[in-house]
Order: C-alpha cells, then structure tokens, then sequence
C-alpha cells in the first residue's frame, strides 16, 4: 500500500509539473501589437486616424504594446492591459463593474496557487478577460470613455511621453494594411 501511495504523490508531482511547462508557452506567446497593428485595430474600433497617434503613442508610453501587461499599484489598484486601466474606477476584478463595466482580468476562473509560479489559472484563458486579452476591443472602449470623460490626461505617462511631443508616425500603415 505505501508504494502505490508514492506512486500517487509521483504522479500528482508530475501532474503539476507539466501543468507548469505546458503553460510556458502562454507566457512567451502574450500578444506584442505593432503600432500599425494597433492602428489598424484603432480604425476598426472608430477612433479617428486624426488622433491614432495620441493612441498608440499612449499604448507605447503604457504597456510597450503588451495586451497582457497587469502593472499593481501601492493603493491596492492594478492597471491592466494594453492601455493599463486602472480598477479603482474604470474596470472591477473578478466581475464585470465600474465606469466601463468590464472585468479587469477575467478573474472568473477560480485562483490557485501553484509551485512552479501560476498564480492564478486566469492568465491562461484569456477569452474571459475584458481588458488582459489579445482581442483589445474592450480595451478601446474602455479606454474610450476614459479619454471621453478625463481626457489624455488621466494617464501620466501620456503626459510624460506623447503631451507635445513627436508622435510615433503611422503614416504608412495603411499601406501596411
């Protein structure tokens, strides 16, 4: 009986271990927009080309392009996404809330601690997730009645990078296609 008690725990080790390497992928494949991708996505999503600059400049300053990026803050807020909205008023963590009335990260998958470093099954399924997802529709709209509200100003770092400065020139994406 004890040996098929080891065999188990075995097993159940290496369960999680592949667990932990099948996920690896999914860490390397976290979408990386171009700022063409991104006006492209832009356009479809009706922000005009006149103030695309401002937006993927803003999405540079932010994220570096990265849909997957979850930036967490000293007040207990977290910025998410390409765009990093904030939770504290735009988004809610685990359900849908807040001025946008989107879920921050998709949080509806049950959390687990896992050895190898998973914190949370979330980052794996990110068809769940409003604003950490390689499909950044949400994250334009959300992102959208932020600027609609507050303007470019409410994120700091468009202040710091984009406010006056050149713009990233996305002249030629549309050629690009």
């Amino acid at each position: 009986m004890a040996a098929k008690r080891v065999s188990v725990r075995q097993t159940l080790s290496w369960a999680i271990v592949s667990l932990c390497l099948l996920g690896l992928p999914s860490l390397i494949d976290a979408k990386i927009y171009t700022k063409c991708e991104l006006a492209k996505q832009l356009t479809a999503n009706g922000i005009s080309r006149t103030y695309q600059g401002h937006w993927v400049c803003l999405a540079i300053a932010v994220s570096g392009l990265d849909t997957t990026k979850t930036t967490m803050l000293p007040n207990l807020t977290a910025n998410y996404g390409i765009f990093q909205i904030n939770s504290k008023e735009w988004c809610r963590v685990g359900y849908k809330g807040g001025k946008c009335n989107m879920k921050c990260e998709g949080n509806s998958v049950p959390s687990v601690a896992f050895p190898c470093g998973i914190s949370s099954l979330n980052y794996y399924f990110p068809s769940i997730a409003d604003l950490v997802t390689d499909d950044i529709t949400n994250a334009i709209k959300c992102s959208k009645i932020i600027q609609q509200q507050n303007g470019f100003n409410e994120w700091v770092m468009w202040q710091k990078k984009c406010k006056g400065k050149e713009l990233p020139d996305i002249a030629n994406c549309a050629a690009i296609g």
